[in-house]
């Protein structure tokens, strides 16, 4: 593996053990240079709650890997959070920095309602 995705991974890694510390359901986003990916998974980390991402039919006119696109996703998975009763969450970022698509999603999460 190269160095940029060794510390992007033990990033990760670290702030999960916190998250697992805190006990409530985790915002996980996974992005890729075409698409965004989120998952509500579970305090116990041992199912998915909700999930979201641009691959699906509702989201494919709304752009895939840019702004737009995670806005989508994010709004998305907030909806299907809030329908599962799930309204506190911890953002899990894998690692990848605030910003850009990664905050886009966030601040459509939160302004659909999640808390974090």
């Amino acid at each position: 593996m190269n160095k940029k995705k060794t510390a992007r991974i033990r990033r990760a890694t670290k702030v999960r053990a916190h998250i697992r510390e805190l006990d409530v359901p985790r915002l996980s986003v996974f992005r890729s240079p075409r698409h965004i990916y989120a998952q509500v998974i579970s305090s116990s980390g041992g199912r998915i709650e909700a999930a979201a991402s641009t691959l699906e039919s509702e989201l494919k006119g709304k752009g895939s890997g840019n702004l737009k696109g995670a806005t989508a996703v994010g709004s998305l998975i907030a909806e299907r959070a809030k329908s599962k009763g799930i309204e506190k969450v911890a953002f899990d970022r894998s690692g990848y920095r605030y910003h850009g698509r990664v905050k886009a999603l966030a601040e459509a999460a939160r302004e659909g309602g999640l808390k974090f």
